[in-house]
């Protein structure tokens, strides 16, 4: 179980006793120089009500963020990794 609603990965990973994989937070897969992956000026424009309220992707580096989970073969989880690359977070 893995949630992704804060955008920003947390550093709680493990297995749980009943073989569950968990992480509070993934993080978000793009710029983290943005507004969840978006450009930041047309956001802050669209939030104060002025401009093309039109968002438009940002265009800075990436980041990948995920987690490896192995399985046994009885589908329980025996481990979890967290999975950064690229972009201006540390790689995990």
């Amino acid at each position: 179980m893995v949630g992704t609603h804060t955008h920003v990965p947390t550093a709680d990973h493990r297995v749980l006793a009943g073989g569950t994989a968990y992480q509070t937070d993934a993080g978000m897969c793009g710029d983290y120089d943005s507004v969840i992956g978006m450009d930041k000026g047309a956001a802050t424009d669209r939030f104060l009500g002025r401009g093309n309220s039109r968002l438009s992707v940002a265009l800075g580096p990436v980041t990948l963020s995920g987690v490896i989970v192995e399985t046994a073969e009885t589908g329980l989880a025996t481990a979890i990794y967290p999975l950064r690359r690229g972009g201006v977070l540390s790689s995990a």
